[in-house]
């Protein structure tokens, strides 16, 4: 009887221990992400803004790659500061990542302005080609000394003219149009060789000042264009395609260094995946756009003469040479068949 009574209060104190274990099981939270990414740009988070596809891309190929190894933290619309800060950020390790146009990279390395030079690139391909090769690799490596890991070029778009003046087809259509232009230097010599009145403006005003007639246009993506109903304002877009913007996916050194050798690996794969779905979402949207902004109204055209551009603003390409680096400014001309 003593024995069955001991027998039944063993078996009572295992399924207690039990049951004890297993609440204990639900009250232990997950295991926390290893490495948390707050991940900064400067446009809004919407479906068809080309820096937010990058990054909810790179989010989720993370995941593919490491699963429950890095938590990813959106941060748009300059939320951390401007594209100027976040690089800061990045390079004092108090931002861990960020997709950041390439005009506001070159203010840390210059050789970035390669991009930013008009008619460099002939078209997507060609871009994409010379930008994941040795010049890419080439322009992306002098962030290092910096304290910043390029991870490779995702895709905006060319950026095209919008203006109320005429459609532009060659560059005498372009003389005396007062165009608003990104406040760079190189946008601003470049504009003038073309003909065109160039105005330095900060973006918050320009959509104002095409309304007011302040100026007669400007130069834009595409799906910038859309997105902010340009098409309410102004008559012509010509699909002039002078620059190909690609914002580069970077993370701070500090970030990096601390990875694993595996998860380093696995960073660099899920960027080489991220960079691939995003150049192909952003491209089928921008075929769209086009379609869109037509029936939204505005006239579009073609260049009949891509060329004559490239001869005026040949020039512009040998004043930043030094500045971009010869050797860069060499291989890429080469690359896309000017040397």
């Amino acid at each position: 009887m003593r024995l069955k009574n001991f027998q039944i209060r063993k078996f009572r104190l295992l399924g207690l221990s039990a049951a004890l274990l297993a609440l204990a099981a639900m009250q232990i939270p997950a295991a926390a992400a290893e490495v948390t990414l707050r991940l900064g740009w400067p446009t809004a988070d919407s479906e068809t803004d080309p820096y937010a596809i990058a990054a909810h891309y790179f989010a989720e190929e993370l995941e593919n790659e490491a699963p429950g190894e890095f938590d990813v933290q959106f941060f748009p619309s300059n939320e951390l500061g401007n594209e100027t800060e976040m690089l800061e950020g990045m390079q004092l390790g108090t931002l861990e990542a960020g997709v950041i146009t390439a005009t506001q990279i070159a203010s840390i390395s210059s050789a970035f302005q390669l991009i930013d030079l008009p008619f460099i690139f002939q078209d997507n391909e060609q871009a994409r080609q010379v930008l994941d090769g040795e010049v890419g690799t080439m322009i992306l490596d002098t962030l290092e000394p910096e304290g910043i890991v390029g991870l490779g070029f995702v895709e905006a778009g060319f950026r095209n003219t919008i203006n109320n003046k005429r459609p532009v087809s060659t560059p005498d259509d372009m003389e005396g149009i007062r165009l608003r232009v990104q406040p760079f230097d190189i946008y601003l010599d470049s504009f003038d060789k073309f003909g065109a009145d160039p105005i330095p403006m900060e973006w918050s005003e320009v959509f104002t000042a095409v309304q007011q007639g302040t100026i007669d246009g400007l130069e834009i993506p595409l799906s910038v264009i859309y997105a902010n109903n340009f098409p309410d304002v102004t008559q012509y877009l010509s699909m002039t395609q002078h620059v190909y913007n690609a914002p580069a996916l970077l993370l701070s050194k500090q970030t990096f260094d601390q990875l694993s050798d595996e998860l380093k690996q696995a960073v660099q794969r899920a960027a080489e995946t991220t960079i691939e779905r995003q150049r192909e979402t952003v491209g089928a949207n921008n075929a769209e756009m086009v379609s869109r902004i037509e029936e939204a109204g505005m006239e579009v055209n073609e260049v009949e003469d891509v060329a004559a551009f490239q001869d005026l603003v040949r020039p512009v390409y040998e004043d930043y040479r030094e500045t971009i680096g010869n050797e860069i400014m060499s291989k890429a001309l080469e690359a896309t068949g000017q040397e």
